[in-house]
Order: structure tokens, then C-alpha cells, then sequence
């Protein structure tokens, strides 16, 4: 572990607890209901319909058949979302909800049913109050948490949007962990997305609660209105990961209110940020130019990586934007996004985004689909309220996988308290024998190089195995000189084509050094 961990006076031991609870820092167990470990991608009603008459079943079933014909789930859209007014006003003498006939005359279950034949997912929606937002007063599920959850799963619903609105003033955690529970007892797995709005701050409490969280208001179709969203959830990259995700709402693409421009910068960005693509329009009315946003499987990638990173803000001056995201593979999504009324030119560095040293890199600009390569330079001009997106890639040099990406056996975390590391942190591995750190790799490989620091006096040697294999023994990880001083051990390797675990294994006490990355070199 770092220095911070190793140190055993009780004084320092008290200023690390002190620390921990003015930041914040300590996690929080994720819900781990195995659901969401990507962003959820689906549909959902409300920003098209809101509670107008075409908001019924025959919308929600041709929804399902878009899906389908054209390609969405192909791509990975999978929910099929219905949001307020679904329901009569009143509950039936059980207590129970009720379907409002004249917009869904066959019930939920029967569209549930349909949306499942079609291979896809279906998700409801209703208020953590006594009603829900709409003026007509259709029933929340404030006190009717176990009743309601029951008869959703008893419908089949695999995603419920559980909103704020005649909350009564009870507290927003009490209310949302009494649907997570009553979710829980089900024992239907139904991903839970807490419509909070933002208001007490969900990011710091959600992550046990539910899968996603809203960090916003709701979005309108109009710029400002979108990319104010996008500020406002761009800073809370720390919070976001495989089965909790931050949610600045849904998709305005194809409903109209922007150019082709601005929403494919509004794509962008929400895939930059790890965020829900939840379709927002009539897929039945949108335009060739829309479905090839919605479509766009280079940005999807982006959004959908297994890694689950938010992209981080590497810059921002005067409205002209630089967002960095780490992917698994060890490349790196650039978006220059340029928020001004004027074309500009906006700049970074590949050693900026922590990708690693190459004499080139590739870039692909994932809406345009041209490819090329720079020695460290990426720079666009970028009209008004346009974003350039680029995957940038090491050109014919190491594929770098970050320490976020590995796994680490227990008491091992995730650090970011010491400067100078690759990515967004480095793993800290237990003070033990026998505690690793583990990356999935992709091969031919001649050459494994591990960045790491030691700030110890003595080495901290490790066996490195391949695909359970030990290839090389107690390999020293020499001091550094400081938990800030960042060096490199690089060992031979012969790796075949294709997928391969890599294992650094301590075989003293004191555990393995402090890991950045792994380069795996051709």
C-alpha cells in the first residue's frame, strides 16, 4: 500500500481518519445487484410525448419494432422505457395500480410481454411520493414500496425510474433505500435509477442505493439547456463506475430543438461521460441525420467500455473544452468541444491524457472516420458548438493498460494521493504475501513494462505469472526514493495472439510497490 497506509504511528493513523472524513474519500459499497455494468441504452417517452394522447400502447410497441428493424438493438439499445401517466388516478379497492385503459387497453404485462419477444427490456416509472410529477395526481409509491415493486415484477419490469416529486419532506435516502429494498425482496433483477434531480447530492450517497442517479434537472431541447446539463455532471467523474452511473437525463436527439451539429455534440459528450443513452424522441418521426447520431458505434464503444470511466475535464478556458476518458484497452477518447458562438481552434497533448509515450499516435475522429497520426499534438478547429471526438492510440508502440483497470485482491485499492501517476490513479496493493494485482491483456507481446513507486528503502519483489503461470520470480520493484517518484521494471515476454491474464503476485509483507500501468509491447 502507499506511504500514507504504511505508516504506523497512532498520530498519523488519527490525521489519515480525519482526513478521510473532511474529503469524503472513503467508498461506499456499490449496489450490487449485477445489473448496469455498462451505462443502460434504451428509450424513454417523456421528452417526446410527456403526457399527450400518443403516449400509449401502440407508440410504445412500434418503439419495440424500430428497435428491431432499424438496428438499434443491434448496437446495444435494449431498454424500452414508459415514464409518467400510464396509470389511472386512483388506485384499485387492493391497493393496487392500474393500468389506464384507453392508453394501454391490453395492461403492462402484455406490453412487457411484447417488448421481451422482441429481445429487449422493459421499464416503468413512478414518484418515491404520494403522487407522482404530473398535475393529474397519478399515485406514487410513497408507503406502497413492497406492494408496488411486487406487481411490477409480477409484470415483468426490468428497469423502474423512481422520480422525487410530493415527497412530503421524508428524507430522499430513507425514501429511495425503501424502494431499493423493496426491489430486493422481489427477487426479479430490475435496475433502479433514482430520480433525484440532484438535489441532496446523490452521487455521495447513491452508489449503495441504486444503478444510476440523476446529478440534474430535467433537460429541455435547446442548447443551453443541454449543455448546462453537461457542466454540471462533467466534475463528478470520481463518482461513476460499473453499476452506478451519473445521469444528467435523457436524449434530446431528433426531437427537433437543435442543429445536427449540436446534437451530435450532445451525443458526444454523454457517451464521454459515461452517462444513460436513453433514446428521448419518436423513433417512428427522426431523421436519417438523427438515427446516424443514435447509431454512431465508434462513439457508443466510448460510452458502452467495460472499463466504465467518466471522462475527466482536462481543460476549460472560455468555453472551449478538452475531456479525456480512459478506455480499457489502454487508448484514450479525446473530445475537443467547443461551446462559443465562433469557430476556434482547440488543443491538447497525447501526454496530457496520461496515454503513455509512443513516437506517434493514431487519432480517428469518430464522426468523420478519418484516421491520422501525430507525434503528441491534438488540435482541431472546431466550429460554434460543435465537438471534434477523437480515439487516440499508441501507433505501433505498447498498448497501455492502467492500474484502474486491474483487479486487486482484497484490502487493495484504487489511489490517487500521490502525484505524478499515469491515468486517474494507481493501484494499492494490501501490505502482504500473496496480494496481486491482476490486468486482462490482449496479445502478441514481446515486452511487459510495469510503472510503478516504491518509497520504501527496501524492494518489493513479485512473481509475474501468465495466464496462471509463473514466467518470472521474486522480480524486484527497487525504491524510488519517494511515493511521488515514478520509475519502470520491464521484463521479456513471449505472448501469443489474443486474450491473456497478467498477475503480479508480493512474496514479502510488505506487498507489491505502488502499480500505474502495465505496457504491453508488440
Amino acid at each position: 500500500m502507499s506511504s500514507l497506509r504504511r505508516t504506523t504511528s497512532a498520530a498519523a493513523a488519527l490525521v489519515i481518519a480525519a482526513s478521510c472524513l473532511v474529503l469524503g474519500s472513503t467508498p461506499a459499497p456499490a449496489l450490487e445487484n449485477g445489473l448496469l455494468r455498462t451505462p443502460p441504452m434504451g428509450f424513454n417517452n417523456w421528452n417526446s410525448t410527456q403526457c399527450r394522447a400518443e403516449f400509449n400502447e401502440t407508440m410504445i410497441k412500434g418503439i419495440a419494432d424500430i428497435f428491431v428493424s432499424k438496428g438499434l438493438k443491434d448496437v446495444g439499445y435494449t431498454y424500452v422505457n414508459i415514464d409518467d401517466c400510464w396509470a389511472l388516478p386512483s388506485r384499485n379497492s387492493a391497493g393496487n395500480l392500474v393500468p389506464d385503459p384507453a392508453r394501454f387497453p391490453s395492461g403492462i404485462k402484455a406490453l412487457a410481454d411484447y417488448v421481451h419477444a422482441k429481445g429487449l427490456k422493459f421499464g416503468i416509472y413512478t414518484s418515491a411520493g404520494t403522487k407522482t410529477c404530473n398535475t393529474a395526481g397519478f399515485p406514487g409509491a410513497l408507503g406502497h414500496e413492497q406492494q408496488d415493486a411486487n406487481l411490477f415484477a409480477s409484470w415483468g419490469v426490468d428497469y423502474l425510474k423512481y422520480d422525487n416529486c410530493n415527497n412530503q419532506g421524508v428524507d430522499a435516502q430513507q425514501r429511495y433505500k425503501a424502494m431499493r429494498d423493496a426491489l430486493a425482496k422481489t427477487g426479479r433483477p430490475i435496475a433502479y435509477s433514482i430520480c433525484e434531480w440532484g438535489q441532496t447530492k446523490p452521487w455521495t450517497w447513491a452508489e449503495p442505493v441504486g444503478n444510476l442517479w440523476r446529478t440534474t434537472g430535467d433537460i429541455s431541447d435547446r442548447w443551453s439547456s443541454m449543455i448546462g446539463k453537461a457542466q454540471a455532471n462533467r466534475g463528478l467523474a470520481q463518482y461513476a463506475g460499473p453499476g452506478h452511473w451519473n445521469d444528467p437525463d435523457m436524449l434530446e436527439v431528433g426531437n427537433g430543438g437543435m442543429t445536427t451539429t449540436e446534437y451530435r455534440t450532445h451525443f458526444s459528450l454523454w457517451a464521454m461521460m459515461a452517462a444513460p443513452l436513453l433514446i428521448g424522441s419518436d423513433l417512428r418521426k427522426v431523421s436519417a441525420d438523427d438515427f446516424a447520431i443514435l447509431k454512431n458505434t465508434d462513439v457508443i464503444a466510448l460510452d458502452q467500455d467495460p472499463l466504465g470511466k467518466q471522462a475527466t475535464v482536462l481543460s476549460a478556458n472560455a468555453g472551449l473544452v478538452v475531456y479525456s476518458k480512459v478506455l480499457a484497452n489502454g487508448d484514450r477518447a479525446v473530445a475537443l468541444s467547443n461551446e462559443t458562438a465562433a469557430t476556434a481552434t482547440i488543443s491538447t497533448t497525447a501526454s496530457a491524457t496520461g496515454i503513455g509515450s509512443a513516437s506517434s499516435y493514431t487519432l480517428k475522429d469518430l464522426w468523420s472516420k478519418a484516421v491520422r497520426t501525430t507525434t503528441g499534438t491534438i488540435s482541431a478547429s472546431v466550429p460554434s458548438h460543435a465537438t471534434v471526438l477523437y480515439r487516440v492510440s499508441r501507433a505501433g508502440g505498447a498498448a497501455r493498460f492502467e492500474a484502474e483497470s486491474a483487479s486487486l485482491s482484497a484490502g487493495g485499492t484504487i489511489d490517487a494521493n500521490h502525484a505524478g501517476y499515469s491515468g486517474t490513479g494507481f493501484a494499492n496493493g494490501a501490505n502482504a504475501v500473496g496480494s496481486y494485482v491482476e490486468w486482462q491483456v490482449t496479445g502478441p507481446a514481446s515486452t511487459l513494462t510495469f510503472g510503478f513507486a516504491n518509497g520504501t528503502t527496501a524492494a518489493r519483489p513479485v512473481d509475474i505469472s501468465v495466464d496462471g503461470t509463473v514466467v518470472a520470480a521474486a522480480v524486484p520493484f527497487p525504491p524510488t526514493g519517494a511515493w511521488t517518484t515514478w520509475s519502470t521494471v520491464a521484463r521479456p515476454i513471449s505472448l501469443a495472439n489474443g486474450p491473456h491474464t497478467i498477475r503480479l503476485t508480493a512474496t514479502t509483507d510488505g506487498g507489491p510497490a505502488n502499480l500505474d500501468y502495465l505496457d504491453v509491447s508488440p
